[in-house]
């Protein structure tokens, strides 16, 4: 585990964090929750990311914070590896019409700017308004890797200990097999 002073620093857009990485790491703490912190440069994409696959060990995660027809929300959470087709997602997750959030509904619903989506921004969705589904393979891994609420860092922690945070945020993750949503072979 590491901790520094920019663990509570805010994001540069906007104003600070309704729960800062600081304070997330006092919840895995008090939860009885191993992790480790790699410090990085701020990445925003899968592929800025690609690099810190050699010196970071487990799966590297993306996070797609989606709402359907019907007004409900989800947070996907899959292995960077998880290639997902929306249209077929939305019949898996049983919902119609599914397209990303707004940024301004990710900040009132979950907390957090684009680019550092995770699951542990599911503790700011005290209303219970979103859905977290994670990709059963992913589940899988020995370790799982994830922003902790800052794109310039990345947290280690196993599978079981996330669902152990989910469930104390009072939410109820639904791991699904999310290969039935893969693009189909040749399609872009």
């Amino acid at each position: 585990m590491i901790r520094d002073d920019e663990t509570a620093r805010p994001q540069e857009r906007g104003g600070p964090l309704p729960t800062t990485p600081g304070d997330l790491f006092a919840m895995l703490d008090s939860l009885g929750i191993a992790y480790e912190v790699f410090h990085h440069e701020p990445i925003f994409t899968v592929a800025e990311g690609e690099h810190l696959k050699k010196n970071i060990p487990g799966v590297h995660c993306r996070n797609l914070f989606l709402r359907d027809r019907k007004k409900r929300m989800f947070l996907v959470v899959a292995a960077n590896e998880t290639a997902l087709d929306l249209r077929k997602l939305q019949a898996l997750l049983g919902s119609d019409r599914l397209s990303f959030g707004s940024p301004e509904r990710l900040w009132t619903r979950l907390g957090i700017r684009p680019g550092s989506v995770c699951p542990f921004c599911i503790v700011n969705d005290h209303d219970g308004e979103v859905e977290i589904i994670l990709d059963a393979d992913m589940m899988q891994a020995a370790i799982v890797n994830y922003h902790p609420l800052d794109n310039a860092m990345t947290t280690g922690l196993t599978p079981d200990d996330l669902i152990k945070f989910i469930d104390y945020t009072g939410h109820k993750p639904r791991v699904l097999n999310l290969k039935p949503a893969a693009p189909d072979p040749g399609s872009t």
